[in-house]
């Protein structure tokens, strides 16, 4: 991990779509690490609709919080069983 990156941890459809359970991409908003993610695994457009989002483990809800180098950024789409 670069010291300008976020790490970001896919589950269930998000990793199936990206093929890894942990990326990098550079540091930003949420909308353009978001936006990052996508333009690297273009199979992600199609799940990101029904993803939530936790940064450092606090639920995200704004595209314009900054997400900080050095954060995780939790990517979770819907998912059956529990």
């Amino acid at each position: 991990m670069g010291a300008e990156d976020v790490e970001v941890h896919l589950f269930a459809a998000a990793r199936a779509a990206v093929g890894e359970s942990v990326v990098h991409v550079p540091a930003g908003t949420l909308a353009e690490v978001l936006a990052a993610l996508e333009d690297g695994y273009p199979a992600f457009v199609a799940v990101r609709p029904r993803c939530s989002f936790l940064v450092d483990e606090v639920a995200v809800h704004d595209p314009g919080m900054a997400v900080a180098a050095g954060s995780r950024l939790d990517v979770l789409p819907p998912f059956a069983g529990g």
